[in-house]
């Protein structure tokens, strides 16, 4: 079963930046399109940036500007660059395939954004 392990996540000030990370195993990652996916207190899991195989990229109004997403074939790994980070950016990243797979969801990394 495809396994996904994110991690880069941790406390930020509003303003600042993290990097996450996402390590993908068990799939043949270069042949998916990839997503940044999170899921704040109470809310449901919302998609917030997408990178196609061809490495195209699509990303969420409420992100547009800040965040960036990559992807490194060769390592199997995908990239969520965030800066200007804002409070409402709160909540648990997780990466999947886009659309996700079901039942392959990590533990996804928590980013907190506060003062």
């Amino acid at each position: 079963q495809v396994q996904f392990v994110e991690s880069g996540g941790g406390l930020a000030q509003p303003g600042g930046s993290l990097r996450l990370s996402c390590a993908a195993s068990r799939i043949m990652f270069r042949v998916f399109g990839m997503g940044w996916y999170r899921q704040a207190p109470g809310q449901q899991r919302e998609l917030v940036a997408a990178i196609t195989s061809a490495e195209s990229t699509n990303i969420v109004d409420s992100v547009k500007g800040r965040f960036t997403i990559s992807r490194d074939n060769d390592k199997n790994t995908v990239y969520l660059q965030m800066n200007s980070l804002k409070p409402e950016d709160t909540a648990v990243y997780y990466c999947n395939t886009n659309p996700p797979a079901r039942d392959s969801w990590g533990q996804g990394t928590q980013v907190t954004v506060s003062s």
